[in-house]
């Protein structure tokens, strides 16, 4: 495995070619082992992976104290190299439930105050909202996020979950770095429209789900049980008939990746690896196991034939079921 590095936009930071997603160490999938979880963050960190990415609601609080764990007991020279992307705005209840989003400037302050201190951190690298706040201007979140960085409190504006529209004025406001939003072989929904206005921009897009939360890793077979508690269990893709159906896809994939000698999630990172330099993976690797999976995906070449073998075997929509359940996806700005 050979690290390279690309760059978040045109005024982002260098970054590692891969990110390392830290969600599923402390929510959405089940449970997860914080010994485990700090010695992943460790071996990315070691593998030269510098791009961090956590969410302040995440296990509310819990990601970004392990987070803050892991940073602490790394090296210096390794914790020096880390770039932490955190997303903020969530609002959930004691019992883990989800009650909107808020992106009031004063909330904007408040959630990077407990962030910084969570962290462990004196500046975060790429703050974001996690969702748009139908209620708030875009441009007065990203106001408030342009005060943190000219007071030093933030690095960079990031945006997640947003269409070209809202991209455009939040652009126009201050730079933005990256937009994180899902892509990979089955969700390419923002290849028509999001993806020619990121470029035009000069802004990069940081992928999650390139494998589409475990369905198209090659691991997930259609007998496994899941906790109540894991996304999966309540998400369209991996229900019945959705769930065989992209299984197939799986399949088919799995061939191509066989005749290259790779598996099938280190093809499905590859690729989206090859859509450009202004994409940057994000891996939510829970062990140190599936991490080296993952990162040996750099080493992976894919050339005209093998994209066209991929594109025959998982095709644009491809994909049954749509990648969030009903109540979740009103809240993505489509």
């Amino acid at each position: 495995m050979t690290m390279s590095t690309r760059t978040l936009g045109s005024t982002g930071p260098q970054v590692s070619a891969l990110g390392l997603g830290c969600m599923g160490m402390s929510a959405l999938y089940g449970g997860a082992d914080r010994a485990e979880s700090i010695a992943t963050i460790h071996a990315a960190l070691e593998a030269g992976v510098t791009l961090i990415d956590t969410g302040d609601f995440y296990g509310m609080g819990h990601n970004e104290l392990l987070i803050g764990e892991a940073l602490r007991t790394a090296p210096a020279a390794r914790r020096e190299q880390a770039r932490v992307s955190v997303k903020f705005g969530a609002l959930r209840g004691p019992d883990g439930g989800w009650s909107g989003y808020d992106g009031r400037p004063a909330a904007v302050k408040n959630f990077a105050a407990y962030s910084l201190q969570r962290l462990g951190v004196d500046h975060i690298d790429v703050y974001r909202p996690a969702r748009l706040d139908t209620d708030v201007p875009i441009e007065e979140t990203v106001g408030a996020i342009a005060e943190l960085i000219e007071k030093g409190y933030v690095r960079h504006v990031g945006l997640s979950e947003v269409g070209a529209g809202t991209i455009r004025r939040a652009a126009a406001v201050a730079p933005v770095a990256d937009l994180q939003i899902e892509y990979s072989l089955i969700s390419r929904g923002i290849e028509e429209s999001v993806l020619p206005v990121t470029r035009e921009l000069g802004i990069s897009v940081t992928a999650y789900g390139v494998l589409s939360r475990g369905l198209i890793s090659g691991h997930f077979s259609a007998d496994r049980q899941l906790a109540a508690d894991d996304f999966r269990a309540h998400s369209p893709r991996f229900q019945d008939e959705n769930l065989r159906h992209n299984l197939n896809l799986v399949e088919a994939l799995r061939k191509i990746a066989e005749q290259k000698g790779v598996s099938v999630a280190q093809i499905a990172i590859a690729w989206v690896l090859s859509r450009g330099e202004d994409i940057v993976p994000l891996v939510g690797a829970r062990t140190r196991e599936r991490l080296a999976e993952s990162l040996g995906a750099l080493d992976v070449t894919l050339d005209a034939a093998d994209l066209v073998a991929i594109e025959e075997a998982v095709p644009a929509g491809a994909a049954a079921g749509e990648r969030y359940a009903a109540a979740q996806l009103a809240q993505v700005e489509r």
